[in-house]
């Protein structure tokens, strides 16, 4: 097994162990060095520095400059601030803001949330594959567009967005452009500057930190870009998102950074190594089939249809196993999964998947019990075991 309690952890894209090195790194912030990093005292004052330095090592880390780092409590509060505060510094230019039918729940609910302001929102179809076409996107673009967001790595299938083009796309046009990155920070090398991205957010407990931190980047040196806050109080992060600062869980999401730019490469060949093994095995199996598009997607994941099961029912029965049968936001709503439904997955073959989504720390035996586990519970005699 690759985890403590006897588990087979493959729910990676869920929520991440928190690296061994990232908690020695936050400790003494959570001990000793416990000041308020707002604090006008010399102690505070060290802890400022902490932070900044902290700040510095996240925005090489994304090829960002250090005052374009906004700290948050995750993805999700960083999407509701980039989106909403967008939303409310544009709304003279125009009330239209175009996303795609796939996106996270944080990036949709928000919308919605919008709608009911009287903004309005296209949300663009993919195709089969989870991709969305860049034609698609263009034609949709209209001169009242002020933002579009579109996900860079999908948490469901994996699929990996053209974001570098659709940014491209979107700033002929006169548009923001935003990415939830939260699945591919981390994972894959990000570059802000290169993909010319607007606004990009991530949380630190999908890379390896805790829960409770992430950060927005928004682009302030060239075309600056300007958002309205949404929390108000002690005026941090330049305004932008008062309230006292997270010390150790900043501290632990630079110290994830950090590891990840040393050892990113190699996880990949390990990690992609496993996740093939594990797709083959099973796409083996009778009645199987492939979610998303083989090639264009992060190397951690697949999403695999057991036609004519139950993947709750499953999942329910794999007790020394964690999986997904999609987003761990709403996977305790009882309904077909809406990325899949996207695709044009029937809700019986939406219902019928599953997601797999290895680490770092996953091994091969890890994918062996997967393997074996599935297929015992799969058989046609024990389906209704």
């Amino acid at each position: 097994m690759s985890q403590k309690h006897n588990i087979s952890y493959l729910d990676y894209n869920s929520t991440t162990p928190i690296d061994p090195r990232v908690v020695d790194a936050m400790l003494p912030y959570l001990k000793d060095n416990f000041g308020n990093s707002s604090s006008t005292h010399h102690f505070g004052q060290i802890i400022s520095e902490n932070v900044k330095q902290a700040r510095n090592q996240i925005a090489r880390f994304i090829k960002s400059e250090p005052n374009e780092v906004v700290f948050t409590s995750g993805a999700t509060e960083a999407i509701n601030l980039s989106i909403k505060g967008v939303a409310e510094s544009y709304k003279d230019k125009g009330k239209h803001i175009i996303t795609v039918s796939t996106e996270h729940k944080a990036v949709l609910d928000t919308c919605g949330d919008l709608e009911r302001k009287g903004f309005e929102v296209t949300y663009l179809p993919v195709e089969e594959n989870g991709l969305l076409s860049l034609e698609l996107l263009e034609s949709s673009i209209r001169p009242d567009t002020i933002l579009v967001s579109v996900m860079y790595v999908n948490n469901e299938t994996g699929v990996i967005q053209p974001i570098k083009k659709f940014a491209e796309i979107t700033h002929q046009k006169g548009a923001l452009f935003m990415t939830d990155a939260t699945q591919a920070v981390g994972k894959i090398a990000v570059d802000v500057k290169e993909l010319d991205i607007d606004l990009l957010c991530f949380s630190g407990h999908k890379m390896y930190a805790p829960k409770g931190v992430g950060a927005l980047f928004i682009r302030k040196n060239d075309k600056r870009v300007n958002i309205t806050p949404q929390t108000h109080g002690g005026g941090q992060e330049t305004g932008l998102r008062s309230g006292t600062l997270n010390v150790p869980g900043i501290v632990a999401l630079a110290k994830a950074c950090e590891i990840s730019s040393l050892e990113m490469n190699d996880d990949r060949t390990i990690i992609s190594e496993l996740r093939d093994k594990l797709e083959y095995e099973l796409l083996r199996m009778p009645n199987t089939a492939l979610n998303g598009d083989s090639i264009k997607r992060i190397y951690n994941t697949t999403n695999i249809c057991f036609k004519e099961q139950d993947a709750n029912v499953l999942i329910g029965r794999m007790r020394n196993i964690a999986v997904s049968n999609g987003s761990a936001c709403s996977s305790a709503i009882f309904e077909p999964s809406h990325v899949l439904k996207s695709m044009g997955l029937s809700n019986d073959d939406a219902l019928a998947s599953l997601r797999f989504s290895l680490g770092k720390y996953n091994t091969i035996e890890d994918v062996e019990l997967v393997v074996e586990t599935i297929r015992k519970l799969t058989e046609p005699q024990s389906k209704y075991a």
